[in-house]
């Protein structure tokens, strides 16, 4: 085999490039080869994609198995694509758009049902296939339009049309001015109707961008439950232990009550002592700090005691002005 230093560089280039090129559409399309990718890709038809987006789960008996890779339009329904790995998908699999979370959040289900494996080239029909009712979405919409509404427009026409039949029988005109009250009902509430709606479609939109951080909340309790039903037996331990150490306690209590009692009358007449003397024990302590330094002056230059003793010598036989005024100086003062 010819060394690389002996091959033409362009060739060497050439080949590297392409080596690179393989590497990088292989590192791309990760996701769609059959064994290290996503899993096998199907596709199903929905009446509509009811907030299902790319990237949703695949769940089959409430497992992950999978995610949504695209949702898109094709003709009067809604093609959607996913990838499944780890399960078998029958070729008489439903498919449903559910509810994941309270905040709207989507997944889809799939029921794996069949004789035989599903063709992934064969689409899951309309006919096997829901999707849920959005409630968010309603609400919306109902505000959309009640916003639309000319509630005063309304209420003059159904006047006039209460008005027209004047001379009908008295429950239809009765039935008729009601309608006329019920308009003009609507009509004065049309501010507060129109807010009320509004506020609501303000509340959805923030309940539904903090979706992740709810999320993150109900995982986070799952997993605080989840760890207190792990420890429940520690707890339970401990506190049968809590119990048995409290029952033993009170027996050595009765059983020594007899020695106890007068070891504790005694502390009590000790206490009251220390009390009535607390002023004296005070002074005292007072008193032994400066003796116990002076003390400590005294042995504390070597293995003897300095000792000074004042008033031996008469005031006459001192030389002059080297007595003190007044009491003892220390020679070393």
């Amino acid at each position: 085999m010819k060394p690389l230093s002996s091959r033409s560089p362009v060739a060497v280039a050439l080949v590297g490039l392409a080596i690179l090129a393989v590497i990088s559409l292989l590192t791309y399309f990760s996701a769609d080869l059959p064994v290290i990718g996503g899993g096998t890709g199907y596709t199903a038809y929905f009446s509509e994609a009811a907030g299902l987006q790319s990237g949703n789960e695949v769940r089959i008996a409430g497992v992950p198995v999978g995610q949504v890779t695209g949702v898109s339009l094709a003709g009067d329904k809604v093609a959607v694509t996913f990838q499944v790995k780890g399960a078998w998908v029958g070729n008489r699999t439903t498919a449903a758009i559910k509810i994941k979370t309270l905040l709207g959040e989507k997944y889809l289900a799939l029921d794996p049902v069949g004789t035989a494996p599903q063709n992934p080239s064969q689409p899951i029909p309309l006919s096997r296939t829901t999707s849920p009712y959005d409630v968010t979405q309603a609400f919306n919409g109902l505000g959309q339009q009640i916003s639309q509404i000319n509630t005063a427009q309304l209420a003059r026409s159904l006047e006039t049309l209460s008005a027209a039949f004047a001379k009908t029988p008295p429950y239809v005109r009765s039935a008729l001015r009601g309608l006329g009250s019920l308009s003009q009902a609507a009509a004065s509430r049309d501010t507060e109707l129109a807010s009320l709606l509004k506020g609501t479609r303000a509340v959805t939109g923030t309940l539904a961008a903090e979706d992740a951080r709810f999320q993150r909340l109900l995982g986070d309790g799952n997993l605080l439950l989840a760890m207190l039903r792990q420890r429940e037996a520690a707890i339970h331990a401990m506190l049968v232990a809590t119990r048995a150490l409290a029952v033993q306690v009170s027996g050595l209590v009765t059983d020594n009550q007899a020695h106890l009692e007068p070891a504790l009358q005694a502390l009590d007449q000790v206490t009251t002592v220390l009390a009535q003397n607390q002023a004296n024990l005070r002074r005292a302590l007072a008193l032994a700090g400066p003796y116990y330094r002076l003390l400590g002056n005294a042995v504390g230059n070597g293995r003897w005691v300095d000792v000074y003793l004042c008033g031996l010598i008469p005031r006459s036989y001192l030389p002059p002005g080297t007595a003190p005024a007044h009491g003892c100086i220390p020679p070393k003062a």
